[in-house]
């Protein structure tokens, strides 16, 4: 069958050569004879392609269902009769090649050829042309001149494909195309004019659907590009888009943008003396004093919110206005407020949430933990004492906590020893709220020694147990409330993008330093570009978390300071519901090679992140640590290497996991469950959100059906039964703890699997650092194949704040960590 059709649509001069081809008869083997060239095989070759094709489904598709189709489309290169398939963009999903037509004297038909050494119809057509065709190389076919009728050249194609989509007003569908002949075939006559046509009608057509940000950008690459072209109707554009635009930006008190935009165009455009900048100039001037008159009436009534908007706003819209930076630094001393820009907002309080940045960062302003993680040591984290200090005996069975309260600030100063001694306790009982398993597998004894001095006892010898005492201290602590605040801060309103905290009446009253901030309001942005723009142009004075391209970018203003954090991010996608293929490993695996992780992890880094220290594809659910020296990394095997992105062996995988399903149905004589789609969850911030749509993309093209789930502001997890997979960036930073709360059945992944449960104790009964270690390497090894998590990299985040805010800090673990010392220099 496969020998017919080949035969049947083999072009007449491609077939009728001087060949003489033998298969197997009488048991002898098969002859060949052939010329300097090869022709179009066949019995014998048709067999050997069938045979190597079967081979190949076989190997990469598993008998999959469409593999096979593909294949045989793909050696489909040539035809007796017909045109070749009108591809439009799936042009683009094949590599270069020529089409051959030949004269219908010869047979007619056409071949899909690999590029020819000459790029145009020689003058000269004489003797034989050889040619490879598609599919089919290396052996090499021929025709005579005489036989073609005409070559279509691949980047003619390319050039006729954009040319008529650009005609047809299609610039989506033509971008590709331009941009492959840009990138391959910049020398090509024409491909100024082309590229220009691209940019004007593309620019007016995105100015009367009313995109007139994309409009003047276009005009404005053109100018550029060729100065030349109808050059009185692109000025004219840019002059028209100008000023619709800038009413827009006005409208939305995109003040700073709008300013910005006309400095930027009457220096471009000096020469042209635009009538919209002369006349925009004017109205900017006129609004900001406006906006400074209604700063100063504000502030006389001690409105002071709204006095910083105005005079903000007055200095974006005329940054030399007169009076204006004195105006904002006299509200800054009439009321001390400090703006910073959060991508996640915070719902939740909790400084040690493991899966939620936003309720690990607000947590920390809030409430206080009995031990803290300042850092990392060569031998686990730095955790300091809150009430004092603590002392680990020789034997690692003896941890003394010794209390000193004199330098600590109202309410923490007020502890009683009894009363911790029993939250130490209850940490260990199976009836108390505040129970924790891993604690009450640790302590053997609770002794109180004196006035100051708690002796804990060890069931056995622990590396490191006071990472197992990260417990919250509230007011219920010193006589109040449950959940009430022991920081300098409480919450006061949520109210649209702006959560408010304020100062404690406590803090208040021990108020010694007027510079301190009255007030610290968290702005919600809504991307990182928005909140980068926010804190150059001063609308913000910190932003919380800043990847590594924008730090990049920022760094460079010296109003602005940038640091990264000292800890990275492990982000991983948490299975979070019974979706039966989520549940089976070999589904799981196929998930892993349908992703490239790299290459996503690029494009969220962009290009001034590229290569930025610690930003690495993962193998396993811990953190690799910034280099391979870092202390953080312990639990990190570097010689096991992250599943590469391989989309036809996650095909296999996935089909494979059918199979199973189907066969184990069969035994059990029930319905075998259909593969429905998957739910990918994500936070709602933009980083989260591009990476699962890329992703979600990616397992598209693999034959998943994926929906995207966005969570509320402020949530880390789906409900019960929202969605089947959950992009969670995690705080990995004490891997010997946070192994159970990741791994564990009471963990995010809810893991029941008995290997992992094994590996899990055999860690929390390791007696020194080596075993910690080896036994770490054990789970990093098991997660990698088995996949409890779907690893994908981890992320070294940065916060930048501006510079007349003092008391940040800079070795920081979380953003508020001295927040008590901020400081606004007026």
């Amino acid at each position: 069958m496969m020998r017919t059709s080949l035969h049947r649509h083999a072009p007449h001069a491609l077939r009728h050569r001087p060949v003489c081809d033998q298969s197997h008869q009488n048991g002898h083997p098969a002859r060949q004879c052939v010329d300097q060239t090869h022709r179009i095989p066949t019995s014998l070759g048709c067999s050997m392609i069938r045979t190597l094709l079967l081979l190949a489904i076989l190997l990469a598709g598993c008998l999959i269902p469409g593999v096979e189709q593909s294949a045989q489309a793909q050696i489909q290169s040539y035809s007796r009769q017909g045109k070749p398939p009108e591809l439009g963009l799936d042009l683009l999903r094949q590599d270069p090649y020529d089409l051959i037509f030949f004269t219908p004297q010869s047979g007619g038909g056409w071949a899909m050829v690999t590029p020819l050494p000459f790029r145009d119809m020689p003058s000269r057509r004489d003797g034989k042309l050889e040619f490879e065709v598609m599919g089919l190389q290396p052996k090499k076919f021929g025709a005579k001149w005489t036989e073609i009728e005409r070559i279509d050249f691949w980047e003619k194609r390319l050039e006729q494909e954009t040319s008529d989509r650009i005609a047809g007003g299609d610039f989506t569908g033509a971008f590709p195309f331009l941009s492959i002949l840009i990138r391959d075939y910049p020398t090509r006559p024409g491909l100024r004019n082309l590229r220009s046509d691209f940019l004007f009608k593309n620019a007016f057509q995105r100015a009367e659907k009313g995109e007139r940000g994309e409009a003047l950008a276009l005009l404005e690459e053109l100018h550029q590009y060729n100065p030349e072209y109808r050059q009185k109707e692109v000025i004219n554009g840019i002059s028209g888009t100008t000023s619709t635009l800038m009413r827009s930006l006005m409208e939305e008190k995109q003040y700073a943008i709008a300013q910005q935009l006309l400095v930027r165009l009457k220096k471009s455009y000096k020469a042209y003396n635009l009538e919209s900048i002369s006349r925009l100039e004017n109205e900017f001037l006129q609004l900001a004093q406006e906006k400074r008159d209604q700063a100063l009436k504000a502030l006389e009534a001690k409105d002071y919110r709204l006095a910083r908007t105005r005079a903000i706003e007055s200095i974006n819209l005329k940054p030399d206005i007169e009076g204006g930076e004195k105006l904002v630094s006299d509200i800054a001393k009439a009321y001390p407020m400090v703006r910073v820009g959060v991508l996640q907002a915070a719902r939740e309080f909790d400084p040690v949430r493991l899966d939620s940045w936003a309720a690990r960062r607000a947590g920390r302003l809030l409430y206080r933990n009995l031990f803290e993680i300042h850092g990392v040591l060569p031998e686990g984290g730095d955790y300091r004492f809150l009430f004092g200090d603590s002392e680990l005996s020789a034997d690692r069975k003896l941890l003394t906590l010794n209390l000193n309260l004199s330098k600590l600030e109202p309410p923490l100063d007020k502890l009683g020893i009894d009363f911790l001694a029993d939250q130490l306790a209850n940490r260990a009982r199976p009836e108390q709220p505040e129970y924790y398993t891993p604690w009450a597998a640790a302590v053997d004894g609770i002794a109180i020694n004196g006035p100051r001095r708690i002796d804990l006892t060890l069931r056995r010898p622990n590396v490191l147990p006071t990472c197992l005492l990260q417990l919250n201290v509230d007011g219920s602590w010193f006589g109040g409330e449950a959940g009430e605040p022991t920081n300098d801060y409480k919450l006061g309103e949520i109210k649209g993008e702006e959560t408010r905290f304020k100062l404690t009446d406590i803090a208040k009253s021990n108020l010694s330093d007027p510079s301190k901030p009255q007030e610290i309001v968290e702005i919600h942005c809504s991307n990182a570009g928005d909140a980068v723009e926010r804190l150059r142009r001063g609308d913000i004075d910190v932003l919380d978390q800043l990847f590594p391209a924008d730090a990049a970018r920022l760094r460079k203003n010296k109003d602005i300071t940038v640091v990264p954090y000292p800890l990275p991010t492990v982000h991983m996608l948490i299975p979070c519901s019974d979706h039966p293929y989520i549940a089976n490993d070999n589904f799981r695996r196929a998930l892993v090679y349908g992703m490239d992780r790299e290459n996503i992890l690029n494009m969220l880094l962009g290009k001034e992140g590229a290569g930025s220290a610690g930003c690495r594809v993962l193998s396993g659910p811990f953190p690799a640590g910034l280099d391979p020296q870092d202390p953080l990394g312990y639990a990190y095997d570097q010689d096991i290497k992250p599943h590469p992105f391989e989309p036809s062996l996650s095909r296999l995988l996935k089909q494979v996991a059918i199979n199973m399903m189907e066969e184990e149905a069969k035994r059990n004589k029930e319905t075998p469950p259909k593969l429905r789609e998957i739910r990918l969850a994500h936070p709602a911030d933009n980083m989260s959100r591009i990476a699962c749509q890329t992703i979600a993309d990616q397992w598209k093209l693999t034959g998943l059906e994926v929906e995207l789930v966005e969570l509320p502001p402020g949530k880390t997890m789906p409900d019960p039964d929202q969605a089947d997979l959950c992009y969670v960036s995690t705080a990995i930073w004490e891997p010997i703890l946070d192994a159970r709360r990741v791994l564990g059945p009471e963990g995010l992944a809810k893991c029941e699997d008995q290997l992992l449960g094994l590996g899990l104790r055999r860690l929390e009964e390791a007696l020194n650092w080596g075993e910690v270690r080896q036994r770490l390497l054990d789970l990093h090894f098991i997660s990698h194949h088995e996949l409890p998590v779907i690893p994908l990299w981890q992320m070294v985040d940065s916060y930048a704040y501006r510079k007349n805010l003092r008391g940040v800090g800079r070795n920081i673990i979380s953003l508020y960590q001295n927040a008590d010392s901020w400081r606004i220099e007026f």
